[in-house]
């Protein structure tokens, strides 16, 4: 590739974006040539600009397996260039430098970016060509890069099959991984690569345990902020908790926000005894246990919580927990914790605790597990914050059943009743997708239930179809309720 071949297409490259600009203009102020649509013009230029961006959407991606590649080329024949009187560091860190002033980044920025352009182009093939087609963008490369960071190469590739290649057979269910934001990919890539990993959870459980803390950082306009990090079964439960004691406060007299009661929820509670002013319903401690309580659910493979394997379990709102952790939320009775046992054949519920049992709380509790959080595409609102809604309202003859019914969380609740964004058909175990006003469909996000391990000894004969009549519990089911003695 000889350098005037460089400037005669990024010269082609401007000229297209000099079209595509004037197109933009054009159909903005409807004075384009030819309409997008003769039949409905304002329909029309909608879809019109919504292509242009799904069109610079995939550009972009190009742009960066472009740029990554030209940044590993260019740290390669530098450090040919510099020869091996050059440290190592001293030579990446120039590299980075001019990397960095080119891109105009900061050094950091700028080695991060060359980080992952090496492990996009030497070692994860199928997130390179899946960038170079448009599938996922850099910022899903990204995430591809730092979830596979502490992987072998086995690994690595598993992982990226899992998610990018369509004819594996454990791959990803619902959504593509490129047509989710970037911090749904991650939350779904660390789940897998925590499930992968199981035997190493504990040890860096543990770790992290020992690096708790408060830290207090100061913000503008007289503001701050104050986070801890903690186990995830501590501040899950938190969370949920301020979250309950904030929708308790909630009505026709109220005008703070949920976000706004949550803060000033937390604030009184650490300043005070936690029992004064509007926080009456939040004890001061583990003592004075609050009216309002936040049930999670807390998905647990069976032979894990028998603690004969390592696997770990999933927290509702969060993501993969250590074993032990789990056990001591099963085994301490917490009553803001709902279990759920995992079928080890295929990953599915086999009960959700025996106070609920396939009756109506019971339903509720299967909906938020299987949707896991709402279903509008890239919401991160955990189930505990949604509302069971009818996909097919109840005055239109739809059913009190888990396949007519969603849970999307307030916001979306009220988009789906007030604007065209409709979902569509769900399943036992799929939530619906959207429809957006324009027609364009969306799939929904889906838990990536697997298989649980089975330990040694283990009577791996119970197959599906040991299952006995619908309303009947299973031989797998008895077998295990009757050794969990549940």
């Amino acid at each position: 590739m000889g350098k005037a071949a460089v400037v005669r297409a990024f010269g082609e490259i401007r000229a297209a974006l000099a079209v595509l600009n004037a197109e933009v203009g054009a159909v903005v102020d409807g004075a384009g040539a030819v309409p997008f649509s003769v039949a409905d013009p304002l329909a029309g230029l909608a879809d019109g600009c919504l292509e242009i961006l799904a069109g610079s959407r995939e550009v972009e991606a190009g742009i960066a397996a472009v740029k990554a590649r030209a940044a590993v080329g260019y740290a390669e024949s530098a450090a040919a260039v510099a020869g091996p009187d050059v440290p190592v560091q001293a030579q990446e860190m120039a590299v980075a430098a001019e990397i960095g002033c080119v891109l105009a980044l900061g050094p950091r920025a700028a080695g991060s970016f060359l980080a992952t352009s090496h492990a996009v182009t030497a070692t994860l093939p199928r997130t390179l060509e899946a960038l170079q087609a448009g599938v996922i963008s850099w910022s899903h490369a990204v995430v591809m890069a730092d979830e596979t960071a502490c992987l072998d190469a086995a690994g690595a590739a598993a992982l990226e099959a899992h998610f990018l290649d369509p004819d594996a057979p454990d791959r990803a269910r619902g959504c593509p991984v490129g047509q989710l934001p970037a911090h749904r990919f991650k939350a779904k890539a660390r789940t897998w690569r925590e499930r992968q990993q199981a035997g190493s959870i504990e040890q860096r459980h543990a770790k992290g345990v020992a690096d708790r803390r408060v830290e207090f950082r100061p913000d503008q306009d007289g503001m701050a902020w104050l986070s801890a990090y903690l186990p995830a079964d501590q501040a899950q439960a938190g969370w949920n908790r301020l979250t309950a004691a904030a929708r308790g406060m909630q009505g026709p007299d109220e005008g703070r926000t949920m976000t706004q009661l949550r803060a000033d929820t937390f604030a009184n509670a650490i300043l005070t005894n936690g029992t004064t002013v509007n926080d009456a319903r939040l004890g001061a401690g583990t003592d004075q246990q609050s009216p309002i309580r936040a049930q999670v659910l807390v998905t647990v493979p069976v032979f894990s919580l028998m603690g004969q394997t390592d696997e770990p379990a999933m927290l509702d709102g969060y993501g993969p927990i250590p074993p032990s952790m789990a056990r001591e939320l099963v085994a301490g009775g917490a009553g803001s914790f709902y279990r759920v046992l995992v079928d080890p054949r295929d990953g599915a519920p086999l009960e959700i605790g025996r106070t609920s049992y396939r009756v109506t709380k019971a339903m509720r509790s299967w909906l938020r597990m299987r949707d896991g959080k709402c279903p509008f595409p890239g919401c991160c609102n955990n189930s505990l914050d949604n509302d069971a809604d009818h996909i097919l309202a109840w005055a239109k003859g739809g059913t009190t059943g888990i396949s007519n019914l969603g849970q999307p969380c307030p916001k979306h609740h009220k988009l789906r009743h007030t604007t065209g964004w409709k979902p569509t058909p769900a399943t036992k175990n799929e939530p619906p997708g959207w429809t957006s006003p324009t027609g364009r469909h969306y799939q929904s996000e889906h838990q990536d239930w697997e298989p649980t391990q089975w330990p040694p000894g283990w009577p791996s004969g119970f197959l599906p179809e040991d299952r006995n009549k619908p309303g009947e519990s299973s031989l797998l089911e008895d077998a295990l309720l009757q050794h969990l003695a549940v």
